[in-house]
This record gives structure tokens, C-alpha cells and sequence, in this order.
């Protein structure tokens, strides 16, 4: 066993991830997680049969996943099941108009022709866009840090860049390329997947939905949750130290390079490299230090999540289903301007009781319903703000068809942004680390390395590259290699 010793803060998915891969390099882990239960935000919540996902519940770039477990000598489909979903979503307006995004190409080309058949060539354009950006990103955004000095062949691989879109607005680049305002609202929201508003960020988010369009979107036999537990097993197979309910209050250093960490109970552990996966907004106290930026000026979305459990199955209800509002730019205005909850809120439920018989009692449904919400810490989410909100969104889904009757639920587990930065120290509840508002924050997000403190590393979705499952492993990989680079004389 090697003598250099690592500490991860933090056992989510990107901490999880890290301390697989620093096995490789012959790295003494052990990870630290503040909760009972690995995982972070993809986590999970059993009750009376029912079982939920109480973080992501979609996968996108699967591999991306079979490369981590590649990496360690492991196949992915040794350890987890993964299930391409068609149709993906069910969508609906609110005039009642409603289709659905399949798996199947010429279906969905079939879709826009019939909403708008000028706009089958906006999506090909569009898709290329996307497409562009996303090879382009591959070979240099996803695979280093934006800090560390860029290679010739990196350097002349900006030459493909597609300015002429690229540079511009999200919103603004959707309505060039489409004239359905059903498609339109469609594709405005993507940026939402990483917290952030179609009408405040660049339009290279347009890599997103055709990351969705070319690989599919997946879901994972027996909830998201599986893969925590697959990387948890590998993690003790290679002698990862793995304690749950340790939290860390403090960052050990000395003349400008970590030395270790302090627990909650005093306790000290000593390290050569500390990386810490959460919130970078957290560091100040962590480290005792002032000048690192702690405000929500530039905080992601949060999310109001109610997860029920239901004693009967909703038939009109798809794996992913999306009620939009009627004025999609208003609902963003008031969740990133006047930081409230929207008048008439986006509604996203997911029911993997849909695919997964596992998940839910035979006959029953177990619901994950999200609606966006702002980082405001002036907003309580008191028992009587959870109680009109829920109302509010039964309303919703009532006027598309979707009835929940009190007298039929069996479950029901409340998520506010109060919860979110509670449970998992995220800064205001912000889920997705910053928003991708800025070309900044979109490309110069926090870095895995801190140039300041010599052995502290940084991972996961408030860093580079950002939020989403996916680029939470390429954060994983990247990190763990800058770890090795520079910490080969340890």
C-alpha cells in the first residue's frame, strides 16, 4: 500500500468517481461524507415499498459511465443495467397540444413536420450546431481544465468553432432555427439541465439537446441509485476508506499546502492531498480564508421536489412527462430576476414505476414531481409555503389531466431549497453548482486544481466542467489526472 495519502470531502457521485481512479495511481483514499448514505444528490429514499430518486433520474453519454468502470478493469453491464427510454418525454402545453420525443428518428421527424414543416431543416441545422460544438468540446473543454496551458493541437482545434452561433444567445439561436412556438419552448428548455435560463445563456447549451438527440437518454434498472452502490463496492474491493455521517469542518494547512482535515469530533486526519467534491461557495470556513467568492449572484437553479407514493397507477403519465406554462419567459424573469417562486411553474414528473415494476408496490406509482425554484434565502419554505405550493401544483396537473387524490397517497417526502442546502451543504440550494449565465461561468467555472494551496483539488458539478451526471465523471477524470501531475514527487 502506498504511503501518499488522499482525503475526498464529499461522496457523491464526483467524489466517488475521483477516488476510484486515484486507486490506479496507487493513491491511500479515504472518503469523507458528511450523510448516512453515499452518493450526494443522486441519491435515494425507500419507504413502504415505494423507491425513489431523489436527485437525477436520467442518464445521457452512457459512455462516459462504461469508461470509469473500464478505467478500474470492470464492465459497466457487469454492475448495473442501463435501458434507453422511447418514447424519452411526453410534452404538453398548455392549449392541450401534446406529443412525445422519441428514440426513433423519422418519428420525430415526423413530429416537426407536423408542427411546422419549415422547421424539419431548422433541426438539422440546429443539431449540427450542436454537433459542432460538441466534437470540438470533446477533444479540449472535456478531457482538461480550461486553466492548465492548452496543447498546439488543442489550440488549433478553436479554428472550428462555430462563431456565428456559438457567440450568441441560447433563446435567441432557438428561434433562428425554429418558427413552432411548441418547438421553440421545446428546445429553451435544456439549459435547465444545468440550472440556468435559455434567455441569459450562450448558445453553446445547444450542445446539450443533441448530446440527448445522438445518445439516447437512459434509465438505470432499479433507480440512478445502482450506480452509487456499483462504484461503492469497487471503492472497498481497492481498499477505499469509506466513512459515512464524518463531517469535515476544517482544511489543515501549512505555509500555503494542505496537511490534512478536521472532523466534526476533532478527530484529525492527515493527508498529502485533500479534494474537495461540493459546493466551492462552501471553502471560505473550510479553509479560514475570505477571498473566495461566496455569493448566489451567479447560483444555479434549485427545485421544489415532492416524491409520492401512490396507491394506484396514473395511466395518462409517461416515464417523463413535462407540463410547460404559458409564458416561459416570464417563469425564468421570476426565478432569476425577482428570485420567486413562478406564478405558473414548469412541471417535470418522472415515474420510473413506468419501466421499473422494482420501484413501486404491484399497482402503485411512485411520482418525482419538480418545479424549478430560485436561490433566495429570504424565502422560508415554511410548512404553510410547502402546503400552498403543493396545492398549486396538484391545480396544475389537474388541468392536464392528472388527478392526485389525497386518500390515495401512500408516501409523500418533501424537497425545498431550504432542504437542498441543508442536507447536502449546497449554497442557497443551489443544485447545479453556478448558472451558465456568462461565457465565464459557462467556460471558466471554479477549476479542479487551486492554484493557491498546494494539494487541494476541487470535483464535481460546481466545478469544471460542470453540472449533469456526465460531465460530474469527466470532472472526476480530469481532476485525478492534474492530481498525478502534479503531486509525483509525494
Amino acid at each position: 500500500m502506498s504511503n501518499r495519502r488522499m482525503i475526498v470531502i464529499g461522496g457523491g457521485l464526483g467524489g466517488l468517481a475521483l477516488a476510484l481512479r486515484s486507486t490506479l495511481y496507487g493513491w491511500n483514499v479515504t472518503v469523507c461524507e458528511r450523510n448516512v448514505r453515499l452518493g450526494g444528490r443522486m441519491n435515494l429514499l425507500e419507504k413502504e415499498g415505494f423507491r425513489f430518486d431523489t436527485g437525477p433520474s436520467l442518464i445521457t453519454l452512457p459512455h462516459i459511465f462504461e469508461e470509469l468502470f473500464a478505467a478500474v478493469g470492470e464492465q459497466l453491464s457487469d454492475h448495473v443495467t442501463f435501458q434507453q427510454l422511447s418514447p424519452l418525454t411526453q410534452y404538453r402545453f398548455v392549449d392541450g397540444t401534446t406529443f412525445h420525443y422519441p428514440a426513433s428518428l423519422p418519428e420525430w421527424l415526423d413530429t416537426i413536420k407536423h408542427l411546422e414543416p419549415r422547421d424539419v431543416d431548422g433541426f438539422w441545422r440546429f443539431m449540427n450546431l450542436g454537433a459542432n460544438i460538441y466534437e470540438l468540446s470533446r477533444s479540449t473543454f472535456f478531457s482538461r481544465s480550461p486553466f492548465e496551458m492548452p496543447s498546439s493541437k488543442e489550440l488549433k482545434a478553436l479554428r472550428f468553432f462555430p462563431f456565428r452561433y456559438g457567440w450568441g444567445n441560447y433563446a435567441k439561436t432557438v428561434a433562428a432555427h425554429f418558427r413552432s412556438p411548441y418547438l421553440r419552448q421545446l428546445y429553451n428548455r435544456y439549459p435547465t439541465f444545468v440550472g440556468s435560463s435559455p434567455y441569459k445563456t450562450p448558445a453553446t447549451l445547444a450542445v446539450i439537446p443533441y448530446i440527448e438527440f445522438a445518445y439516447g437518454g437512459w434509465y438505470v434498472q432499479g433507480g440512478l441509485y445502482s450506480i452509487v452502490k456499483a462504484i461503492e463496492k469497487l471503492l472497498l474491493q481497492r481498499g477505499v476508506e469509506i466513512r459515512t455521517a464524518t463531517n469535515v469542518v476544517q482544511i489543515l494547512h501549512q505555509h500555503n499546502k494542505v496537511t490534512g482535515v478536521v472532523l466534526e469530533n476533532g478527530e484529525v486526519l492527515h493527508a498529502d492531498v485533500v479534494v474537495m467534491n461540493g459546493d466551492v461557495a462552501t471553502m471560505p470556513q473550510l479553509l479560514s480564508r475570505s477571498n473566495m467568492p461566496n455569493d448566489h449572484n451567479d447560483a444555479s437553479l434549485s427545485a421544489v421536489v415532492f416524491l409520492v407514493g401512490l396507491k394506484k397507477k396514473i395511466p395518462s403519465l409517461f416515464h417523463h412527462s413535462i407540463y410547460f406554462s404559458l409564458d416561459y419567459k416570464k417563469e425564468f424573469h421570476q426565478l432569476f430576476l425577482e428570485k420567486r417562486f413562478p406564478d405558473d411553474p414548469t412541471l417535470y414528473v418522472n415515474v420510473s414505476s413506468k419501466t421499473d415494476s422494482s420501484m413501486a408496490p404491484e399497482g402503485c406509482d411512485s411520482l418525482f414531481i419538480l418545479a424549478n425554484a430560485p436561490v433566495n434565502a429570504a424565502l422560508t419554505w415554511d410548512d404553510a409555503e410547502v402546503t400552498r405550493t403543493w396545492s398549486d401544483i396538484k391545480r396544475k396537473l389537474e388541468s392536464n389531466q392528472v388527478t392526485i387524490d389525497e386518500s390515495d397517497i401512500v408516501v409523500k417526502d418533501v424537497w425545498t431549497p431550504k432542504r437542498f442546502a441543508e442536507i447536502y451543504n449546497v449554497s442557497g440550494g443551489s443544485i447545479y453548482g453556478l448558472a451558465s449565465h456568462s461565457w465565464k461561468t459557462t467556460f471558466f467555472r471554479p477549476p479542479n486544481r487551486d492554484f493557491n494551496m498546494q494539494g487541494l483539488y476541487y470535483v464535481g458539478g460546481s466545478t469544471h466542467p460542470g453540472g449533469g451526471t456526465p460531465m460530474v465523471l469527466l470532472s472526476a477524470d480530469i481532476t485525478s489526472r492534474l492530481i498525478e501531475k502534479y503531486s509525483k514527487k509525494i
